[in-house]
């Protein structure tokens, strides 16, 4: 009975209904590839993608190219979100900076953001500072525009106590406006960070004429006609944006645990 219930617990702490799925598809895929029923050209046996794994995972250049991605992603994701939360907040605290750059901004965040890729190609080239741009703009976006939305929610109440204890406009912004917009702000960075993996592959793929990175393994899988190497391209792009999202996840909740304490 002790070892039921230790098992039941264990089932409701950690659900494991999401893993249902992925394991059926597993299995039908090895049962239609072991009867031959799907040309293995172009739907490989998962053990062929097993093996390709295990070759890719012991490469120098695997690593080189994951540090590579990491690295374009994190320097995107950083100038993009400092750079939305800064036109945020002004938007979010000026008047005359919303009518004077809201229009405009409404406008361009209208643009598809890989429509700008041929305009910054022809700027930056190809390298790794074309790449960091796109990064950042598609970063930019959902930290501004959810930083503006945090900001003008702010009661006047707040503002009228800032006034009463004398806040200058560094504490004010610092002490009042950025605490009360945290969750709306944290909301756009993991927004963000989402939208810089998706650019960071895409930039690989579009810019794919210089440097490394992991977009760079479904590039010579779809050369090279490999398509376990292609599919174990995907897998690792999946699995990495998904580690991402967890981090942000953990670490919006970290940082506001002091909200429900307050609360």
């Amino acid at each position: 009975m002790a070892t039921l219930q230790s098992l039941n617990q264990l089932v409701s702490k950690h659900d494991y209904r999401g893993w249902v799925l992925p394991i059926a598809f597993v299995l039908i895929w090895s049962i239609a590839a072991y009867f031959n029923w799907v040309n293995p050209k172009l739907i490989p046996a998962p053990y062929a993608v097993l093996e390709t794994a295990w070759q890719q995972l012991f490469a120098e250049d695997f690593f080189t190219g994951a540090a590579a991605s990491l690295l374009r992603n994190v320097s995107g994701f950083l100038i993009g979100g400092v750079s939305g939360i800064a036109v945020g907040v002004l938007l979010g605290v000026s008047r005359l900076a919303d009518r004077l750059f809201s229009p405009s901004f409404n406008a361009l965040r209208q643009v598809s953001l890989f429509a700008w890729l041929p305009l910054i190609s022809s700027w930056f080239g190809y390298g790794n500072d074309a790449k960091i741009l796109f990064i950042a703009l598609s970063a930019f976006y959902p930290v501004a525009l959810n930083t503006f939305e945090g900001v003008r929610s702010i009661s006047l109440n707040q503002l009228e106590v800032a006034k009463v204890y004398g806040f200058n406009q560094w504490q004010l912004v610092t002490r009042l406006i950025l605490p009360a917009a945290s969750p709306q702000i944290l909301i756009g960075l993991q927004l963000a960070l989402v939208f810089a993996w998706l650019a960071t592959i895409g930039s690989e793929l579009l810019l794919a004429s210089w440097g490394i990175g992991l977009g760079n393994i479904v590039i010579r899988g779809r050369e090279a006609f490999n398509v376990p190497l292609i599919i174990f391209g995907m897998l690792i792009i999946g699995l990495v944006g998904t580690l991402l999202n967890r981090i942000a996840q953990r670490a919006e909740g970290r940082l506001l645990r002091w909200r429900g304490n307050a609360d």
